[in-house]
């Protein structure tokens, strides 16, 4: 590590983010309904040693120490989902009065904390009645998105100045729908692409809806790997092409272009464009989540086979492998901070005027350490990581790119989804026993930056 703090401008806003599945358990209090995730944990086999979401870190009892843990840490603003089916139910129709009772004392409390909450509608956790009546390849969820959000912008766009529509479409569509490897569990392959659609429609119909009630400062969280071809030869060059319209331009252009790629059109039923005035209304920011890049070859190029533990489809027109000769994450993920700068120049490069503004609404690391003898968490790969890829936003910034603001994945270790609790990504350790939270090295590291930085 070096002596010197990473430097960003100083307007820029200092975060850290959460989902409502992975960290608020109570999931059979305050009215809220099942959804796709408690159906999936309840499978046996989906999940890392049978871990479910049912009390995670206990946030909804707890939020009040996790607030002031945040205001210590000295964030501007604080990324965290609200769970539908807290607020209604079943996916749609009357809402649960119990449900915004929790979420305006968790918004208020952040804003008394001096914090800017910045909610995602929705981060993976679908109300399990829409996904029994077929979930997000049902077009009709997207309206039933579209009637969520109103409500949410009703109630509390006089307190929320930041709002993310949809968290990571490409995870539920690839891995959820596609893999069968996340809620819900279905293994479709290709056939998962109109789940990708209708949530991009639900995307724009969420901005519209949002508007119509007076919010503002409305965008998206897309998760984005750049992809590398495995050699220069034509077959792995053409498979990396492939596969880098499938994880990044199928999300992006539609919103930021008006179009599917050219290459991915065929694969979707041609009243995909009557859509694209609704899915391309104006954002006024682009969220990036970036974790690592994936490096694809032909099919049958020998892959690595699986993804978190779970076979691939061997008759996928690619096969993904192992980036070798850099650092790792104990989830096995390649440590390569200059892929981050790549990826950020490349959408300036790639939608020039057309780009609004970003925030990198998710990036960190899974560094698997406990408290020691003395109960402290010495952390020192998630400060490395840490500290490499904001410095490589610095580069991207400085290379023209404009990026606004930084949130962390995440502020406590959690509910990783189907990798269970076997993986923290957190800045505070959480003892899943006892619930007792331990600031690591890196959340005092990260305290140290943003004063810096101020």
């Amino acid at each position: 590590m070096s002596s010197a703090f990473p430097t960003l401008p100083k307007s820029f806003v200092w975060g850290v983010s959460t989902a409502s599945y992975q960290i608020e358990g109570a999931v059979n209090e305050g009215g809220r309904g099942l959804t796709s995730w408690d159906a999936f944990c309840a499978e046996p086999g989906r999940v890392v040693g049978g871990a479910t979401g049912d009390v995670a870190c206990d946030h909804y009892h707890r939020y009040p120490e996790d607030i002031e843990l945040m205001r210590q840490l000295g964030l501007d603003a604080y990324r965290f989902s609200f769970a539908w089916s807290r607020i209604q139910p079943t996916g749609r129709g009357k809402v649960n009065p119990a449900g915004l009772d929790f979420y305006d004392r968790v918004v208020d409390g952040l804003l008394g904390a001096g914090i800017a909450p910045t909610p995602t509608l929705f981060h993976w956790d679908t109300p399990l009645v829409l996904e029994e009546a077929g979930g997000w390849l049902n077009r009709d969820t997207a309206s039933r998105f579209a009637d969520y959000a109103h409500i949410m912008g009703t109630h509390f766009s006089d307190r929320i100045n930041q709002w993310i529509t949809i968290n990571e479409p490409v995870v539920l569509t690839m891995l959820g729908y596609g893999a069968g490897i996340q809620a819900p569990g279905e293994q479709l392959g290709f056939g998962a692409l109109p789940a990708a659609h209708n949530l991009l429609l639900a995307h724009g119909r969420g901005v519209a809806a949002l508007r119509d009630t007076g919010a503002t400062n409305i965008g998206i969280a897309n998760n984005h790997t750049p992809t590398w071809p495995l050699s220069d030869k034509d077959e792995d060059r053409e498979a990396a092409g492939l596969y880098d319209n499938i994880a990044n331009w199928i999300f992006a252009d539609p919103i930021l272009k008006g179009a599917y790629p050219a290459e991915i059109a065929p694969l979707l039923p041609e009243s995909v464009h009557d859509d694209m005035a609704e899915i391309s209304a104006p954002i006024d920011f682009y969220g990036i989540n970036y974790y690592n890049p994936t490096l694809v070859g032909a099919p049958g190029s020998g892959g690595v086979g699986t993804v978190d533990g779970v076979e691939l489809d061997d008759s996928l027109p690619f096969s993904l492998h192992d980036i070798e000769g850099y650092p790792m994450t104990d989830f096995g993920w390649p440590v390569i901070p200059k892929a981050f700068t790549e990826l950020l120049v490349s959408f300036k490069e790639r939608y020039s005027d057309a780009l609004p503004p970003i925030y990198i609404t998710e990036n960190g690391a899974a560094i698997n350490l406990g408290p020691d003898a003395e109960g402290k968490v010495h952390d020192n790969r998630r400060i490395e990581y840490t500290e490499s890829h904001l410095n490589a936003v610095a580069d991207a910034i400085e290379a023209g790119v404009d990026v606004r603001g930084y949130f962390h994945w995440s502020l406590m270790d959690n509910f990783e989804w189907a990798a269970g609790f076997s993986q923290r990504f957190g800045l505070i350790h959480i003892d899943y026993e006892t619930q007792k939270r331990t600031p690591k090295d890196s959340y005092y590291w990260y305290q140290q930056v943003i004063q810096a930085n101020k």
